[in-house]
């Protein structure tokens, strides 16, 4: 799994602008099946809320939160 493109998955789900599985695909050049893993991974392994809303024909996330990838060190 690239982790750019799951980031950039990120941002579109946040702008609720990812469009269809089939045309999110082509945005992030990945499959539509990776499409349906990362949808997969943020809901099974990140506990991330997300959801496909078909009236606006958009992946969207069910609560207001955000996913912290950054490295923390511990002391």
């Amino acid at each position: 799994m690239n982790i750019k493109k799951i980031k950039y998955f990120i941002h579109l789900v946040q702008k609720e602008a990812t469009g269809t599985p089939v045309e999110l695909a082509k945005q992030i050049t990945v499959s539509e099946r990776m499409v349906y893993n990362y949808v997969t991974m943020l809901k099974n392994d990140f506990n991330v809320p997300i959801a496909y809303n078909l009236y606006k024909q958009s992946y969207c996330f069910l609560e207001k939160g955000k996913l912290i990838w950054e490295w923390e060190e511990e002391l």
